[in-house]
């Protein structure tokens, strides 16, 4: 087969319908329909099942996307190296960035590396820190920009460390939370950060809040915060200069020292060897001396 045909199952198999996936790779459903039974006969077997809903894949359809896939990254991978041994930076450059750092910091990042590398690519994934360690795991990106203390085993280093701070409209001090009826607001995010704040929360009061909101994102429990709707415990991160409206106050643990997160870029050792790899790096580097008094 060749290196088109498996691009051709890709596409099938994400789209499972013959004229959406016509469309994609620029060929006509008679054309694409041929180019497929001409697949299935070489590997001697149905691929995919059609009926007036669409495509499904048949269980040795499933093997073979399978291997087809395996076989455009790696065929990627190769051009990624290859194009290494040039002088200028190419290729793509594969991020899994944990949402904070995604919405408040990464932009900044990325726009001055399109800038000085303009022929290079960026793929980018966002969520959970969880969420993006898998992603590396899996091998399906090069560095991770992850928060808290990931147990990694490759390379691992240190960006940057913000404070925890619970900003509202009204309340000037951690005493007048034991009287006040505004609404906690909190947003999802990994247990390791959810569990610091409550440890937090009854080493100082001893009981749960009054009152609880959760939402999905911490730009929306940001907002909540600063239209007054409740107090919120949010990462300098997440807090520019220009939010001069709401009050901060940093949280301290039980030894008076601010409690802290820290974002860490991570990645297995051979990746750091490609070229675009590197160059963001380098980049991310020179941002955070920059900036270190921001956080």
């Amino acid at each position: 087969m060749q290196l088109i045909e498996y691009k051709m199952l890709m596409v099938l198999a994400e789209e499972l319908n013959m004229r959406k996936a016509s469309e994609r790779l620029f060929v006509s459903q008679p054309a694409l329909s041929q180019r497929l039974q001409t697949i299935e006969r070489a590997w001697e077997t149905k691929i995919f099942i059609r009926s007036q809903k669409g495509l499904a894949l048949t269980p040795a359809g499933e093997k073979i996307v399978q291997f087809a896939k395996e076989v455009v990254e790696k065929q990627e991978k190769v051009k990624e190296e290859i194009q290494a041994l040039n002088t200028q930076v190419y290729g793509t450059l594969k991020l899994a960035v944990a949402s904070i750092i995604g919405q408040h910091w990464i932009p900044q990042i990325l726009k001055r590396f399109v800038e000085e590398y303009p022929h290079a690519k960026v793929s980018l994934v966002t969520g959970w820190s969880s969420e993006m360690l898998q992603y590396l795991y899996e091998d399906q990106v090069h560095l991770g920009i992850i928060r808290g203390n990931p147990d990694w085993k490759g390379v691992k280093e240190h960006i940057l460390t913000d404070t925890l701070n619970l900003v509202d409209t009204d309340i000037t001090s951690l005493e007048q939370l034991a009287t006040t009826d505004k609404p906690f607001i909190q947003f999802k995010s990994d247990s390791t950060y959810y569990q610091e704040i409550q440890e937090w929360w009854h080493q100082q009061f001893q009981t749960s809040p009054k009152r609880t909101i959760v939402v999905d994102q911490i730009e929306t429990c940001k907002q909540m915060a600063l239209n007054g709707i409740g107090f919120a415990i949010l990462p300098s991160i997440a807090l520019t200069k220009e939010d001069k409206r709401i009050n901060r106050i940093p949280l301290l643990d039980e030894h008076g020292n601010p409690l802290t997160r820290d974002t860490w870029l991570i990645g297995y050792e051979s990746t750091f060897h490609l070229k675009q790899v590197k160059a963001f790096v380098e980049v991310v580097q020179q941002y955070v001396k920059e900036h270190l008094d921001k956080y």
